[in-house]
């Protein structure tokens, strides 16, 4: 009867596995308790049990699918917590990479600014600092030669009888010339000096000989070089071209039509009130003009003077060797010395008045 009892209802816990074991072992048995026989049971009864066994599986199915669901969400929440933490990480290190770019990026733009204005700006700085002071230089060397000639040395007396010397006179030279372009008897110098301001202007030479003019030639310079030399007959002033580069132009003009006129009797005497002007003077005459620097000197066809006091002693000493000053007076000069309208070519920029800071005239 045991035997089909554990044929027909099989053990359902450990503790009653526990039992069967113990019941095949050789120990000796327990009494059993009083069960009633399945053959007992009627088929109702048999039918309400399995119903009742199937409800409590079911109940345990139900129980088994809730919780492996509620595990599955706590799963799926925990896997998407990782993910969104992971995601927040990651978006934290692209932010701080493309920080990390952007700097990298700015310095190399800051190193390639550095580079270009070291290696360009400063050395172009300092190549306009060196041209300056080499101008200053070259004026202050100008202006102590010149107070060189105006020394009187002390004669010592001899004693012994000086020899007789016969006394040989100098040349005289011709009576310093007096251009004035504005008069009927200079004809034939006013139609040279318009077929010279056509050829500027319409064939420009930019290989000709020293003191030819060089640059293109619009009919604006050449109405200013007209005005000024048939107009103001040589002496007057011009309004500014607007910078000081076409006033350099013009003013070449008007140097090389008088050195076709006059030759090297012809001295150019540029008066600007500071060394760097006076450099972009030195640079613009020698581009225009073709000269080079020898061509600049107390002795030679050009000089620059910063005070006018100095300018016009050079051209007094000029006028006596016979020889014609060409004075150049920059924009920049905001009052022109009296003694410099006695000499016959003078050429003054005038400033702009329409200009804002700057000077509407000149004081006398």
């Amino acid at each position: 009867m045991n035997g089909e009892e554990s044929l027909n209802h099989p053990p359902n816990s450990l503790e009653e596995l526990q039992e069967s074991n113990l019941e095949n072992s050789e120990l000796p048995p327990r009494p059993e308790p009083v069960e009633t026989p399945i053959v007992s049971l009627s088929p109702e009864q048999r039918v309400a049990q399995l119903q009742q066994q199937e409800q409590e599986l079911q109940k345990s199915i139900a129980e088994l699918q809730a919780i492996h669901s509620q595990q599955l969400q706590e799963t799926q929440a925990s896997l998407n917590k990782v993910i969104q933490d992971s995601l927040v990480e990651l978006e934290q290190k692209r932010q701080t990479l493309q920080v990390s770019v952007e700097q990298l990026e700015r310095r190399r733009d800051r190193i390639k600014e550095e580079m270009r204005k070291n290696f360009a700006g400063v050395s172009q700085d300092l190549a306009i600092r060196v041209q300056g002071f080499k101008d200053y230089l070259v004026g202050s060397l100008q202006d102590l030669a010149m107070a060189a000639e105006q020394l009187e040395l002390p004669t010592r007396s001899i004693v012994t009888e000086a020899p007789i010397v016969k006394e040989i006179k100098p040349p005289v030279a011709d009576k310093a010339p007096t251009p004035n372009f504005a008069e009927q008897g200079f004809q034939e110098q006013s139609r040279q000096i318009r077929s010279l301001l056509d050829q500027y202007r319409k064939t420009p030479d930019y290989y000709g000989t020293p003191w030819q003019l060089r640059r293109t030639f619009e009919p604006i310079h050449a109405e200013r070089v007209g005005n000024w030399l048939f107009s103001q007959g040589g002496r007057g002033a011009l309004r500014t071209m607007g910078s000081r580069l076409q006033n350099i132009l013009v003013a070449s003009a008007g140097i090389s039509v008088l050195h076709n006129i006059y030759g090297d009797r012809l001295r150019t005497l540029v008066l600007a009130n500071s060394p760097e002007r006076l450099g972009e003077w030195r640079r613009g005459l020698q581009d225009c003009l073709g000269i080079s620097r020898s061509d600049f000197g107390p002795d030679r066809g050009a000089i620059l003077f910063e005070e006018p006091t100095a300018l016009v002693q050079k051209a007094d000493r000029l006028v006596d060797s016979r020889q014609l000053p060409l004075i150049i007076i920059d924009e920049t000069e905001a009052e022109i010395n009296l003694a410099l309208l006695q000499f016959p070519l003078w050429l003054a920029f005038a400033p702009n008045p329409q200009q804002p800071n700057t000077n509407n005239g000149w004081d006398y």
